[in-house]
């Protein structure tokens, strides 16, 4: 199911993907995410200069592209875990050359994936 956030705007594929990660922060989440799931605090604590209010807004569009998955548990105190979907993780794939150039081109470090 395509994403769709502005129908017969994009010029090619790799516009409308940064359309969906665009953003300092998205490609960061997409990274914790992909270790194992978190909640709000957590992913908050794993990316360090992050507002509570941007987190939220990065995590509501995500969830609406379909890119992530938010789950709420019916307890006390609530919780909610965020997740990849199998889109999501897809996506992470199509990252990870994008992180290995990083490494190699711009830290200079080792080209492995994470």
């Amino acid at each position: 199911m395509p994403v769709g956030r502005r129908p017969g705007a994009y010029v090619c594929g790799i516009d409308a993907a940064m359309d969906v990660v665009g953003g300092k922060w998205k490609v960061l989440i997409l990274w914790a995410l992909n270790e194992r799931p978190h909640r709000f605090g957590q992913l908050r604590r794993a990316l360090p200069g992050v507002t509570e209010k941007v987190l939220a807004a990065q995590l509501r569009e995500l969830e609406a592209d379909g890119i992530v998955h938010r789950e709420e548990y019916d307890e006390v105190p609530p919780r909610v875990e965020y997740t990849l979907t199998g889109r999501g993780a897809l996506l992470n794939e199509a990252l990870a050359p994008l992180g290995a150039w990083g490494r190699e081109h711009v830290l200079g470090g080792d080209p492995a994936p994470h």
